[in-house]
């Protein structure tokens, strides 16, 4: 299948973007293919579409439950109510999380949760991205976490799949160093992500250093679980020891502004992140914490608050945060995304140049990050498909009408 994307703002220029199948095939001042659908998009811009890479998305029906708490306080009574959640709550909270995404211009999501086949079920079914994260905790009890590790070595996924799986012992103060090596090997024997919360609060450092006599980062080094394919979740309190150490085994570190801000977590070091050259991602946490799944707003406050910590106006720019929501995120997880480019995946997010938010439009990004909201989404393509089209998803009044239901 051929679609051709006509007159759109790409960068400063008004070009054509023809994709075949799920790639990019061309980009030039004009194309004609009488084979493809023609898509108009004279009133909007593209740009690479977004990556969250850190979330909980299930916990979107969790969402305005337990505010204004400190993280360990808000922990012990998240997990009490989660406890109460079915499978079928998951796959409807999944489901209302990915809504929101498609129409905030996000294609995909790097998860931690559980209830795995409820959730795949509901991404599959709406056609975007998804690294699934298998959490790991010792309080899971040894039956549980043999019949975790027995899923992630028999699921199976199609060639064509928008899928993949991870190994995501939760954090050091619930998984010991058994079990984090235990799923570090098997990551590591089956090629999958790593994916774990790192350093979030000062309570984690204090502790660890108690502990282990280790500063966290040092402690995870020290048990030889971080390399390329690690996501490290907030990595909030980093000695510049541990910024190093995350450099040279280019480890992923995923920033979450909104959350770290809302539990009072603290501010994320990215000056200091990129002075090691850290390849640092953006999430927006799970919606009980944030409390929305927007990486506009996740950029947003990514760059103010960048500015307003280091007093720099230079520090967090609008092309940065960018990058940290798009193409590091995709090469995070091996996905060749994340730009607009023949021969990369057609990730797009189509942005409505006449929302009253982009005009006057000097500098497409620098409108989407510090003026506009969710609502200039125009369009969404993922691997080459529309999920949303003129603002629009495919059975989303269902989805609400269930997502209603819940309090």
């Amino acid at each position: 299948m051929k679609i051709l994307i006509k007159n759109v703002l790409l960068g400063e220029e008004r070009v054509d973007i023809l994709v075949n199948e799920n790639l990019i095939e061309k980009i030039a001042s004009k194309i004609e293919d009488k084979e493809a659908e023609v898509f108009d998009a004279s009133n909007l811009a593209a740009l690479p579409a977004f990556y969250n890479m850190h979330t909980h998305s299930s916990m979107t029906l969790l969402r305005g439950f337990c505010e204004d708490l400190p993280l360990f306080d808000w922990l012990n009574n998240i997990w009490k109510k989660e406890a109460e959640l079915s499978s079928e709550d998951i796959y409807n909270g999944t489901r209302l999380a990915i809504l929101e995404m498609i129409k905030s211009g996000t294609v995909f999501f790097a998860d931690m949760y559980w209830h795995h086949d409820s959730i795949i079920k509901a991404v599959e079914e709406m056609g975007i991205r998804a690294n699934i994260g298998i959490c790991f905790m010792n309080s899971l009890g040894r039956k549980t976490i043999d019949e975790c590790f027995d899923y992630a070595k028999n699921k199976t996924f199609s060639q064509n799949s928008l899928l993949s799986l991870s190994i995501a012992p939760h954090a050091i103060y619930t998984c010991d160093r058994k079990l984090y090596e235990e799923c570090y090997r098997f990551a590591k024997d089956n090629d999958l992500i790593f994916h774990t919360h790192l350093s979030e609060t000062q309570k984690e450092v204090e502790d660890s250093l108690k502990e282990n006599g280790l500063r966290p980062v040092e402690y995870l080094n020290s048990l030889g679980v971080l390399d390329n394919k690690t996501l490290l979740a907030h990595c909030v309190h980093l000695s510049e020891k541990e910024a190093e150490i995350l450099s040279q085994t280019r480890s992923t570190l995923v920033h979450n502004p909104c959350s770290n801000m809302k539990l009072a977590s603290g501010v994320f070091d990215s000056r200091q992140a990129r002075k090691y050259n850290c390849n640092i991602a953006l999430g927006t946490d799970g919606n009980s914490s944030n409390n929305n799944l927007s990486m506009i707003e996740e950029m947003k406050i990514a760059s103010l608050l960048a500015k307003v910590h280091y007093l720099d106006s230079e520090e967090g720019n609008s092309n940065q945060v960018f990058q940290w929501a798009t193409k590091n995120g995709a090469e995070a997880v091996g996905i060749n995304a994340g730009e607009i480019k023949e021969g990369k995946l057609a990730d797009i997010v189509f942005v409505n140049l006449n929302d009253e938010k982009m005009i006057p439009n000097y500098n497409t990004i620098s409108n989407l990050i510090y003026s506009a909201d969710t609502k200039c989404i125009d369009s969404l393509m993922c691997n080459g498909k529309f999920v949303m089209k003129h603002q629009y998803v495919e059975g989303e009044e269902e989805i609400i009408e269930i997502a209603q239901r819940y309090k």
